[in-house]
């Protein structure tokens, strides 16, 4: 039997041109790439390999482990934050505010009714949905930047609730702990860390999952048509408001598991998870890795922590601290690090960091 795949004969009478089969099965083994992505992190925690400049020791130990967590955490949180600005249309700068709920939401079951874990898990994520609807229902009756704006003012009255420490629920500006007599051992005490790092990786595999199977459900299809002229939708007979607030509920309730993740991350609650300044970290997270594409937004939260832990690391570091005052200054700021990756990004690859596999294509098929 041949091996190889015969096309129709060339009507010039030259020889019939042939095609590899194993084009095919390398085209199959590259679109499973997730699999052995997800292998490896998988088993990340067993692994003693060092990655200097990447991570501070090596990649099982429970500082590399904590950091990588964080970054899992984040490209989550930014994937579901996706679901309103890239697939919808929709942009908010109060999903802070269903993550904060899911957190300390959480912690006031555990602190101040004394339930088990699993019972304050699940009326904080609740808390957190239920949030999201009775706002996202408020919010969605107006559109464009009337939308963003209400979103702004419910954000920075719960970043305001939660600063005043009403009947001493919140902490304050200095949070609350989580307390560790509630919570599983094998979630508590560093040598549990590798623990709360499979967590965190099951958090962006959850979320991962319930994005791409949204996008592609018949209501994901309204998103799209939403995002592109709501008005046309209407016309077909459709009402955007409740697809609209279908998505708004469905990305707080992935932002609330959040919290309830990060929670367990950090012991505790903090309110800087609550401020609009939160928000706009996922939103450059998102442009960064690529708004509306599946894997952009993971891709943008993953780089963006992991540039914010490790260039603050190196904007204290003697390195930078010998350099001249010209330069000393502007690095020894992580923030204006961050900026200016954010803006070279934005400028050199429109689309982000997602475009980039097809822009590499572009001129190997420009110049065969």
């Amino acid at each position: 039997m041949s091996t190889a795949t015969q096309t129709p004969d060339r009507t010039d009478g030259g020889p019939a041109l042939t095609v590899p089969p194993a084009s095919g099965r390398t085209a199959r083994l590259l679109r499973r790439w997730p699999v052995a992505v997800l292998v490896v992190l998988i088993v990340a925690p067993f692994s003693a390999l060092p990655l200097p400049g990447l991570l501070d020791g090596p990649v099982g130990s429970p500082g590399s482990l904590q950091l990588l967590a964080t970054c899992l955490l984040f490209g989550a949180l930014a994937t579901g934050y996706d679901l309103l600005l890239g697939r919808t249309g929709l942009l908010s700068f109060g999903h802070a505010l269903y993550f904060a709920a899911g957190s300390y939401a959480t912690n006031m079951f555990l602190l101040e009714a004394g339930l088990p874990f699993a019972v304050a898990a699940v009326l904080g994520l609740c808390s957190g949905i239920a949030l999201a609807l009775v706002l996202g229902s408020v919010s969605l009756r107006v559109t464009g930047i009337g939308f963003s704006m209400v979103t702004l003012a419910f954000a920075q009255a719960g970043s305001i609730l939660v600063s005043r420490n009403p009947g001493g629920l919140t902490g304050g500006e200095e949070g609350r702990a989580a307390p560790a007599e509630l919570l599983p051992s094998s979630l508590v005490g560093i040598d549990n860390t590798a623990n709360l790092y499979w967590i965190a990786l099951a958090y962006l595999v959850l979320t991962l999952g319930v994005v791409h199977w949204a996008v592609r459900s018949p209501t994901g299809r309204v998103w799209e048509g939403i995002k592109e002229n709501e008005r046309r939708v209407e016309v077909l007979g459709l009402k955007p408001y409740g697809f609209k607030l279908t998505a708004f509920v469905l990305a707080g309730a992935l932002a609330a598991v959040g919290g309830l993740v990060h929670l367990l991350l950090t012991g505790g609650s903090t309110p800087q998870t609550t401020t609009s300044d939160f928000t706009l970290s996922l939103l450059v997270m998102v442009v960064l890795g690529g708004s509306g594409t599946r894997w952009g937004p993971m891709v943008g939260g993953i780089l963006y922590t992991w540039a914010d832990h490790r260039l603050g690391d190196l904007a204290g570091s003697g390195a930078v601290t010998e350099l001249p005052a010209v330069l000393r200054v502007p690095l020894s700021q992580p923030l204006f690090l961050l900026g200016v990756l954010f803006v070279a990004v934005v400028h050199l690859l429109p689309g982000g960091l997602a475009r980039l596999p097809s822009r590499l294509r572009r001129p190997r098929k420009e110049n065969p």
